[in-house]
C-alpha cells in the first residue's frame, strides 16, 4: 500500500506516534507497545486511513468538534473490529517503518489535509494544470486535476449550508469542473459515468446547456436514441448556437 505520510506538530489525534516517530532514524524498522492511556483515539485513525484506502474522504461524515466530542459522533466507526476496541480500549503493539523525512517546504499534501485557505488557492491551479493536459490529449491525468479540485470544493461546501450565498459561490466553481472531467470521460469512452454525473449536475442546474449536450452525446454513443434525441433538443431551445 502507499505509506502513511504525518505532519509533526499539527496535532494529530494519535499524538504518541509523533512520539514514536521522532525517536527513529530514516530506513529504521521498531516495534513498539503502548498502554492504553495513548491508544484511545486508535479507531478514529484507523478508520480514517481505511477510509482513504477504500478511495474515500476520511472526514466525510466528521462534524466539527473536539476529539471527545467526536467519540460520541462515532459511536459507529463502521468496522466491527474497530467498534470493539472502542468499547474496550486495550494496550497495542505498533510496528512502524520511517522511509524518510521531508522539510515543510518539499510537502504536498493530499486534498483531505489541506486548510480551507490552501483548498481554495488549489482549486485554480489544479484546473489550469487540467487544461494544459487536455490540450496534450492526456485526459486521463487530466481528468484526474479536475476531479481533485472538485474534491476540494465540495469538502468546503459540506460546511455551508445548501443554496446560501457561500454554498452557490462554490457551486458556481464546482460545474465548469465537472463539465471538463466529463468532457474528458467521454474523450476517454467513460459513457456511463458521463450519465451519471451529467443527470446529478441536471438536477440541480436544469438549465445547462453544455451538461444537456455532454449527456446527449454519452446517449448516443451507448444507443440510447430516445434519451439523445430529447437531450439534443433540449440543448438546441437552451442554446442555439451549440
Amino acid at each position: 500500500g502507499i505509506p502513511m505520510e504525518i505532519i509533526v506538530g499539527k496535532m494529530f489525534k494519535l499524538e504518541i506516534w509523533e512520539t514514536l516517530l521522532s525517536s527513529m532514524r530514516a530506513g529504521e524498522v521498531a516495534e513498539f507497545w503502548c498502554d492504553t492511556i495513548h491508544t484511545g483515539m486508535y479507531a478514529l485513525v484507523s478508520r480514517g486511513m481505511r477510509r482513504i484506502a477504500e478511495g474515500r474522504d476520511p472526514l466525510e461524515g466528521q462534524k466539527h468538534r473536539c476529539g471527545m466530542g467526536n467519540m460520541f459522533d462515532y459511536h459507529s466507526t463502521g468496522y466491527d473490529d474497530l467498534d470493539e476496541l472502542q468499547r474496550t480500549p486495550q494496550p497495542l503493539i505498533f510496528i512502524m517503518e520511517l522511509f524518510r523525512v521531508e522539510e515543510p517546504s518539499a510537502y504536498k499534501r493530499d486534498t483531505w489535509a489541506m486548510s480551507k485557505e490552501e483548498k481554495l488557492a488549489a482549486v485554480p491551479v489544479l484546473h489550469s494544470e487540467g487544461n494544459r493536459l487536455v490540450l496534450r490529449k492526456e485526459f486521463g491525468q487530466a481528468a484526474a486535476k479536475y476531479q481533485e479540485a472538485v474534491i476540494c470544493l465540495r469538502n468546503l461546501q459540506a460546511k455551508e449550508k445548501p443554496w446560501e450565498d457561500g454554498w452557490l459561490k462554490l457551486e458556481s466553481l464546482v460545474t465548469p469542473l465537472v463539465l471538463n472531467y466529463c468532457q474528458c470521460q467521454l474523450e476517454l469512452g467513460e459513457y456511463y459515468e458521463v450519465l451519471e454525473h451529467m443527470t446529478e449536475l441536471l438536477q440541480k442546474h436544469n438549465d445547462n446547456a453544455k451538461a444537456y449536450f455532454k449527456r446527449a452525446k454519452a446517449h448516443a454513443a451507448v444507443w440510447n436514441e430516445r434519451e439523445a434525441r430529447e437531450d439534443f433538443l433540449r440543448v438546441a431551445h437552451l442554446d442555439p448556437s451549440m
